[in-house]
Parts: structure tokens; C-alpha cells; sequence
């Protein structure tokens, strides 16, 4: 079991005590640290945490395995810095950083020997765990292209790198955004008052990698609404993945065509309990979830993932999303958001991280 402590209050930072109280035989919370007393208060009361005045001092009196920083944008840097100095593990919440600058900073703190991980969970959460298990079967032959409309920003990019087997390859992005009318649909907060027509930004940009193209195409809807779906195309030489269905040649002549099978208990009567068992194409075990009988969503279970191998990092020095990784990620979404801005390609340049 690893024991960690909480940096931050907010929507992000309860997946972490939620995930906690539901898996008690891997994560333990020492204690937390808010920004705001009432949130604070409120979140260590229901979830029976003590309060700590300071990320130092909650690192100090209760020694955690690592910390967990969930903080607003723009905000970690200082605790990374401060934490990091006292030889404290971080496990830091997306993106790593704000700007290019600030990128280096962080980044020289990984070169002078802090130990810090990115908790990017898209890679994560099962049915993308699966997809790209099942590309790595080479069932497809080379990934060469991928049209990720899944999420935004650097979260797309690391899926693109991903399933196109990437790592820090110079490339060239070119983007463009539509504005449509859609539908207001439901935010955090829960659905609205009445109906209303809204404007909906879609952003298209190509990834050019040269023997490889990632295609992004997002509208931020798809996260919640009713009516945008969100999609996934992954093609090699020998077949495509479509969503939830594989289509690959076993020779020139002979296609199979399978489908991603989800299994849960508690469907239809099953009376196991409430949770994901795992995803099969067709004979095969793609991907077996590791916190049964936990009854999580997709998303905690991807945050609870990354969780579980902090402990490996600091067990064996194997990172799961390294600093560079997440470096990379951020720095390919601030070139798309440059070239959206001015209309204009930009190619990436050689950046610390890259050796």
C-alpha cells in the first residue's frame, strides 16, 4: 500500500480521495493541504483526512511515499520546486507546464535528480489500454496514421504519439478551427435551464511526422454532450481500428473483422457486483482491470493506474509518463495552438528533453 499526500481541492484533486476510499488495499491519503478553509474542511471531514497548513509541513510530519499535486494551471511550479528540494516523489496533474519556458525549468529540476511524474491518464483508461494493446499484437502492421477525436490539447497528442509509436520526432502541425451551432448540452455544474443554441469551436490540425500523420479533431463538446461522439482511426499496412471494431489480413485474401468486447458485472441481473472485468477481441484478454471489485468509472480507474505505478517508479526507477513525455505532449499542443493562432505551419525544434 502507498501512502500518499494531497496538494489541492478541487474537482481533479477528489478523484484521488475517491479512489482511496474505494481501494484502501493500494492507497492510503496522509493528509491534505487547500488553498480554500471551507472546501478544505469539507473534503478531510468527509473523506476523514487531517489538514495540514503546507505542503511542507504535510510532507515533513507525515512522510508520504509521494505527493500528489492537484492544483489550479499554472500553480505547481513552486510546489514541485519546494517539494522536490526536501526529496519528496511528485506525481503532478496535466499539463506540466504553462509556457516553453517553464517547461525548461521544470524539466532542469528532472535533470538535477527530482523524481516526478505526470498523471496523463488517457493512455490509461481501459478501452484505450486495449486499443492500444491490440496495436502492438502488429496485427495491423505498423501504425502509420491516427485520427484522434478523443480530448484535448496534449492529452490528444499523447494518444497520437502513442498509437503511432512516437517519441520525440521533429514534425510539422498545421491547424485550422470551424465554429458551428450546437445545442447547449450539460457542464459539471449539470444540465442547463432550457434549451439554447450555442457556438461549438472545432479544431482540426495535421501532424506531419513525416513517414507518419496524426490527425487531431476536437470540439470540446464531445466530453459531455449527447450528440458528439467521440472517435478513433488507426491505420497500418495490414488493417484499421474504427472505434470498437478491427479489420486486419491474416493474408492478402482473407480479412477478420472482430469487435471490442466490454464485460461488467452487474448487467442484466449479474449479481458480482459493480464493476469493469475487462475488454476481449475475440479470444484474446486486451486488458483486465487491476482494482476489481472496486466499483470505479473508466476515469478513475486510468488516475488509479498511473497510482499504482508510482510505486513501481519508485521501486525501480521505470517511469510510467516521464517529465519528458509530458514536456513533449504540452509543447506539441502550444505549436498547434501557434499555428491555429497565426493560420501559418510550425515545425517543432530540438528541445532539452529530446536527449
Amino acid at each position: 500500500m502507498m501512502k500518499f499526500g494531497l496538494i489541492g481541492t478541487g474537482w481533479r484533486a477528489e478523484y484521488y480521495l475517491r479512489i482511496a476510499q474505494s481501494c484502501p488495499q493500494h492507497f492510503a491519503v496522509t493528509g491534505i493541504v487547500g488553498r480554500t478553509p471551507s472546501k478544505t474542511a469539507e473534503l478531510a471531514h468527509r473523506f476523514n483526512i487531517p489538514v495540514y497548513d503546507s505542503p511542507e509541513q504535510l510532507a515533513r510530519q507525515t512522510q508520504p511515499d509521494y505527493v500528489i499535486i492537484s492544483v489550479a494551471r499554472g500553480q505547481a511550479l513552486a510546489i514541485i520546486q519546494s517539494l522536490t528540494a526536501l526529496g519528496f516523489p511528485v506525481l503532478m496533474e496535466t499539463p506540466a507546464a504553462e509556457t516553453l519556458p517553464e517547461l525548461h525549468t521544470i524539466y532542469a529540476l528532472v535533470q538535477s535528480g527530482a523524481r516526478i511524474q505526470v498523471a496523463e491518464q488517457y493512455w490509461a483508461q481501459p478501452h484505450h489500454a486495449a486499443r492500444l494493446n491490440f496495436t502492438r499484437t502488429g496485427k495491423l502492421g505498423a501504425p502509420t496514421h491516427a485520427h484522434i477525436s478523443i480530448a484535448h490539447g496534449y492529452h490528444a497528442v499523447s494518444l497520437m504519439r502513442r498509437f503511432l509509436n512516437l517519441t520525440f520526432e521533429p514534425v510539422t502541425i498545421t491547424a485550422a478551427s470551424f465554429t458551428a451551432p450546437i445545442i447547449q448540452g450539460p457542464t459539471r455544474a449539470g444540465f442547463p435551464a432550457q434549451e439554447s443554441i450555442v457556438p461549438s469551436q472545432q479544431v482540426i490540425a495535421r501532424f506531419d511526422f513525416g513517414d507518419r500523420l496524426g490527425i487531431f479533431d476536437f470540439t470540446r463538446d464531445q466530453y459531455l454532450s449527447f450528440i458528439r461522439a467521440q472517435r478513433l482511426l488507426v491505420r497500418g499496412e495490414r488493417g484499421e481500428l474504427v472505434d470498437e471494431t478491427v479489420t486486419y489480413l491474416t493474408d492478402f485474401a482473407t480479412p477478420i473483422r472482430l469487435n471490442f468486447t466490454r464485460h461488467i458485472a452487474g448487467a442484466n441481473g449479474n449479481l458480482e457486483g459493480n464493476y469493469l472485468k475487462g475488454i476481449q477481441v475475440g479470444e484474446q484478454w486486451l486488458y483486465t482491470n487491476p482494482f476489481i471489485p472496486a466499483p470505479m468509472s473508466d476515469e478513475e480507474i486510468a488516475i488509479a493506474t498511473c497510482m499504482l505505478h508510482m510505486e513501481r517508479f519508485l521501486t525501480t526507477g521505470q517511469p510510467f509518463y516521464s517529465l519528458a513525455e509530458a514536456a513533449q505532449d504540452r509543447y506539441l499542443d502550444l505549436l498547434m495552438e501557434q499555428s491555429l493562432a497565426t493560420g501559418l505551419p510550425v515545425t517543432s525544434q530540438p528541445q532539452p528533453w529530446h536527449a
